[in-house]
């Protein structure tokens, strides 16, 4: 884009705000200074990929996605390659998500971006989770949204004590993407449900627990973690396998502490095993124990439509592969992205953070089946393809 183009673009927006955000996506997208924002290196016997945000919690942006995935293939055939690891910078998070403020500011202003990120994203998280090396994520810190999209698919995850997991997209209109309607199904009972509407977080151990990651280390030990990793001598699965267990059996920390929701989940599985939102409202009311309540309150303020999107997601994609669910979640974010809810989320949260999005419909009795129909319609030739 030329300089005379992006100004005639700017033009169009009387906020400096929105002007600046634009302005600084155009000036990611360039190499000169992207290339900072992931660091790509080759140690040991493995490929490592250090997402570099820390001031942005390690937020996930096109420009990141698009050396990740060509990195990643190009490691996937280097026989001298043995696992790939990946890991955030700065200790608070791993990957607190998809910066989605610029791609709500990218839409409003008609650029492609809301289409590419998507589009781009999705076809990392399927070659994370078709990736022919051993994928390790190091789950260190805050792993939200996009987070858990570069982690969850790949084939061994480690949390520490540290770690905070969610999927908080139904508080800004949104849905949990990234393969949510995969791997949320997939989880115990209907714990991936309960998430996948209320945003629950899991902390620390309770991660491995949920069965998000495969392995718990404390985080002291990370360090000496990848060491060993990495000083490995073209190393099989079983290898990398055993040097993951033997950290994993040797972490203390909380050791001996239940899983947080254990005492709740044979009602979260009769609760959330309803066909309906408003049955999950109705059956959580009927209870009126006070986390049913608790959780009652949470699911009121979310986005009505991102709830309906959201159950029905899961439910079809607890059969569907993880392809099929991307393309159908591809489907929905270009409908999010041309509705309402998502940007009013986005602006309600990030931008002027009164946390008090106004939602269109603001009631779930609004939201017809025609317009939740409309999310899941396929988009034809711009259907997303692997």
């Amino acid at each position: 884009m030329g300089l005379r183009e992006m100004w005639r673009l700017m033009s169009r927006f009387n906020s400096s705000k929105r002007t600046n955000i634009i302005l600084q996506h155009l000036r990611m997208s360039k190499h000169t200074d992207a290339a900072a924002e992931v660091l790509l290196e080759r140690k040991g016997c493995a490929g490592v990929i250090t997402l570099n945000r820390p001031k942005f919690l390690n937020a996930l942006n096109l420009s990141m996605i698009r050396q990740i995935y060509p990195q990643l293939k190009k490691w996937e055939q280097d026989p001298e390659t043995f696992l790939i690891i990946i890991k955030g910078a700065g200790g608070k998070a791993f990957c607190a998500g998809g910066d989605i403020r610029v791609i709500s500011e990218a839409r409003k202003a008609n650029l492609k971006i809301a289409q590419d990120f998507f589009r781009e994203e999705y076809m990392l998280n399927n070659a994370i989770d078709s990736c022919q090396k051993p994928y390790i994520a190091l789950i260190h810190g805050i792993t939200m949204g996009g987070g858990v999209g570069l982690s969850v698919h790949g084939q061994f995850r480690v949390a520490t004590e540290k770690s905070l997991f969610a999927m908080p997209e139904t508080a800004i209109g949104l849905f949990p993407d990234v393969g949510g309607g995969y791997f949320l199904p997939r989880l115990q009972g209907k714990l991936g449900c309960f998430l996948a509407l209320t945003g629950f977080r899991l902390k620390g151990r309770d991660v491995y627990a949920a069965g998000i990651a495969t392995h718990f280390v404390d985080s002291e030990k990370l360090g000496m973690l990848e060491e060993d990793l990495l000083a490995l001598k073209s190393p099989s699965e079983e290898n990398i396998a055993d040097v993951l267990e033997t950290y994993h059996a040797k972490s203390k920390i909380d050791q001996d502490k239940s899983f947080i929701l254990e005492e709740h989940m044979d009602k979260i599985n009769s609760w959330f095993s309803a066909n309906t939102v408003e049955q999950i409202i109705e059956n959580l009311q009927r209870d009126g124990s006070s986390f049913a309540l608790e959780q009652l309150k949470v699911i009121n303020k979310m986005s009505p439509t991102s709830l309906k999107i959201t159950l029905r997601q899961l439910m079809e994609g607890s059969s569907k592969t993880l392809q099929e669910v991307l393309t159908m979640e591809y489907r929905l974010s270009q409908a999010c992205m041309g509705g309402h809810d998502f940007h009013e989320g986005v602006r309600a949260v990030l931008i002027d953070k009164d946390q008090s999005p106004k939602w269109k419909p603001a009631d779930l009795k609004e939201v017809t089946d025609e317009a939740l129909n409309n999310h899941f319609k396929s988009l034809g030739s711009n259907d997303l393809k692997f």
